[in-house]
């Protein structure tokens, strides 16, 4: 198989996860949160950059198909596992969210089976970006009330926008369940 350059940056994406994975949770490292911010940032660059290069470029391919959501399911799983780890959000935040995308994978894949593509939603589009600032402003964890209080109103935020995204989801694409037991 000839790996194109999506492909490529979703692999990259992948490697960058257990390295952003280290420099968070070890404190002993000099300037650890900077280094795991900015591999977080590049990693969630490299999600956009690839879907934009593969559909510009016609490159879409099965291996990104699947390995890309797999990819973003990975580095988001991670982070939030870090993040209880770290105490900064609570566990059942966390189950929620990693719930969720397994749900949505679920139907990805019976939808999959039965040849239709489900799109993102709008919903699921403002739950990335909530997750994604989520994820950096705990990542940089500036230790004073404005930037606790933004954390904060992320979080739940995030969690909000998950749920929302979930039900929005299943809502729209319940025909799916009921094609493949026909």
């Amino acid at each position: 198989m000839q790996m194109n350059l999506p492909n490529k940056l979703t692999i990259l994406r992948v490697i960058m996860i257990p390295v952003f994975v280290v420099f968070l949770l070890c404190n002993n490292i000099p300037y650890n949160n900077l280094i795991a911010v900015v591999i977080f940032a590049l990693a969630c660059i490299t999600d956009a950059l690839d879907g934009h290069i593969a559909r510009k470029n016609n490159l879409v391919s099965n291996f990104g198909k699947f390995m890309d959501p797999l990819a973003d399911k990975l580095l988001v799983c991670s982070a939030l596992l870090c993040f209880v780890a770290l105490k900064q959000i609570p566990v059942w935040i966390a189950i929620i969210i990693v719930s969720r995308e397994f749900i949505i994978s679920g139907f990805r894949l019976i939808a999959s089976d039965n040849g239709v593509v489900i799109a993102a939603s709008k919903w699921g589009k403002l739950k990335t970006i909530a997750q994604m600032v989520m994820s950096i402003l705990l990542i940089v964890n500036f230790n004073n009330t404005f930037f606790n209080v933004l954390e904060q109103i992320f979080i739940y935020l995030s969690l909000v926008l998950t749920v929302i995204s979930l039900v929005d989801y299943i809502v729209k694409n319940l025909g799916v369940l009921n094609e493949g037991s026909k």
